[in-house]
């Protein structure tokens, strides 16, 4: 019988970590793994699971609920630990924030490896000043800290930093393919959940003060969230609404952004985005914030493969996209290098890395 993994995850709904987790589970049932996929719940619009990828809910159901809000959270943590009694994995991998916490406390003593991987910037996962204290305790029992910047280290104890490790994330296969061969169409595009940290509000203002030179230019942004309406209503605002597209969630992104003239990720903080790193290995001209967490400045060399503006930058923004609309060899010469970062991220060779680094946990 194959090795088995645990995966735990709040849920499998559309956004980067939960893509790359239902990217590893279907490589490893690929090499034979057993994989049993642990969500808190279910979303509204999540990713399918891969065949093979067996489910299980840890919420406490209605019968299972308590009176008090102290009296849930044991109830949820009993749950969780009697899920792992049974399923006795060979290693548990837990992606996110309180998650991680969550999997160190359940699994105590019962003698399972768990690796705990932080998706983005650390002292967002961990605002708070409880959450701070219990991952910098917590993790020193975790078998592996897999992060996804250098930068992220800096957040943690030493006696972390030394178990910690820093994996690419597996590209999702939609993403590899050849740079369009052509000119590009005159289209700004963004792909992520439509929320404040994510913060299209100032593409959308960038795009307007350029909107006048350029007039043949649109922008699409992808992706749903809170903000959708209030963006919508922006662009009318603006006097642009002709011109700015909000469509949502759509399943064939990569088919509709490749021959996009430029892809901009404006978020003031992410670990590794990965909407950035999949237009980038597609070949596409990027703009992205330097934002905190460190990912985008490992990716970018600024003016060689793309560029990098400031966090809330609106002007810097504006600029950077009027030069590659202006001198759109520029920009295809950035794509052009951008797109040698596929070699490094392929997605076989990537979850490869992931597979052997779990099996040493085992060890």
């Amino acid at each position: 019988m194959g090795k088995h993994i645990a995966l735990f995850i709040s849920s499998l709904r559309k956004g980067g970590s939960e893509r790359v987790l239902v990217n590893l589970a279907e490589y490893l049932v690929g090499q034979g793994w057993r994989v049993t996929m642990v969500t808190q719940y279910q979303g509204e619009v999540e990713y399918p699971l891969p065949e093979g990828v067996r489910r299980i809910f840890s919420e406490i159901t209605q019968e299972e609920t308590k009176r008090s809000r102290i009296g849930n959270f044991f109830a949820r943590l009993k749950k969780l630990r009697g899920i792992w009694k049974k399923e006795r994995p060979d290693v548990i991998l837990s992606f996110i924030g309180k998650n991680n916490i969550m999997a160190l406390l359940t699994s105590a003593f019962l003698g399972i490896p768990v690796a705990v991987s932080v998706r983005g910037e650390p002292k967002e996962e961990y605002a708070s000043r409880p959450l701070r204290i219990l991952s910098k305790t917590l993790f020193k029992k975790a078998a592996g800290v897999i992060l996804q910047s250098e930068r992220a280290k800096a957040f943690f104890p030493e006696s972390v930093r030394k178990r910690a490790v820093v994996l690419k994330n597996p590209l999702n296969p939609d993403f590899v393919r050849q740079p369009f061969d052509g000119p590009r169409e005159k289209e700004i595009v963004a792909v992520g959940r439509v929320d404040a940290n994510k913060n299209h509000e100032m593409i959308i203002r960038a795009f307007a003060k350029t909107a006048e030179r350029f007039p043949e230019y649109r922008l699409t942004i992808y992706g749903d969230g809170v903000l959708r309406k209030k963006l919508i209503k922006l662009s009318e605002e603006l006097g642009l609404s002709e011109r700015i597209s909000l469509p949502g969630s759509v399943s064939d992104v990569a088919d509709r952004i490749w021959r996009a003239g430029m892809f901009v990720l404006s978020s003031y903080s992410e670990g590794m985005p990965n909407t950035l790193l999949e237009a980038m290995c597609m070949g596409l001209p990027v703009i992205s914030t330097d934002c905190s967490g460190g990912g985008a400045a490992e990716l970018i060399r600024d003016n060689e493969n793309g560029k990098l503006v400031a966090p809330g930058d609106v002007d810097g923004l504006a600029a950077a996209m009027e030069e590659y609309m202006e001198y759109p060899e520029r920009a295809s010469a950035c794509g052009l290098a951008a797109a040698h970062l596929l070699e490094s991220y392929r997605p076989e060779a990537v979850a490869h890395t992931w597979m052997v680094y779990l099996e040493g946990l085992m060890r």
